[in-house]
């Protein structure tokens, strides 16, 4: 983002941290999951810790993209868990970063089982 006095620059791993923090502090989020494809991936190219956190992020154009993997707390509506994230993270990185955000992808790979 240029600046009147020159430019900044956010890491992709500061926006992957802000939207993970913000996902698991959703109520019903039981923790994250994992991103497809990457820890497979990480490990061929000997980084066994890309996106292992369930987020993926991409910035495009000045613009940011999340995919964020959950998993759900038994007996919640997973719906309408998907819309608080999507809402939450949104409005995280609009605070916190001031960047725009073109899309919060929430997948909720599984339900946690109950205890007891």
């Amino acid at each position: 983002m240029n600046q009147p006095f020159g430019t900044v620059t956010i890491a992709p791993d500061v926006l992957s941290a802000i939207v993970s923090l913000t996902a698991q502090d959703v109520a019903g989020v039981a923790r994250l999951g994992s991103v497809p494809g990457q820890q497979r991936m990480g490990s061929m190219l000997g980084s066994g810790s890309a996106n292992a956190d369930g987020v993926a992020i991409r910035v495009v154009d000045d613009s940011v993209s999340a995919d964020c993997y959950l998993i759900a707390q038994p007996d919640i509506n997973l719906l309408d868990l998907g819309a608080r994230v999507q809402s939450a993270v949104t409005e995280a990185l609009n605070e916190m970063v001031g960047m725009p955000v073109r899309a919060v992808n929430v997948y909720i790979q599984d339900v946690e089982q109950n205890r007891g």
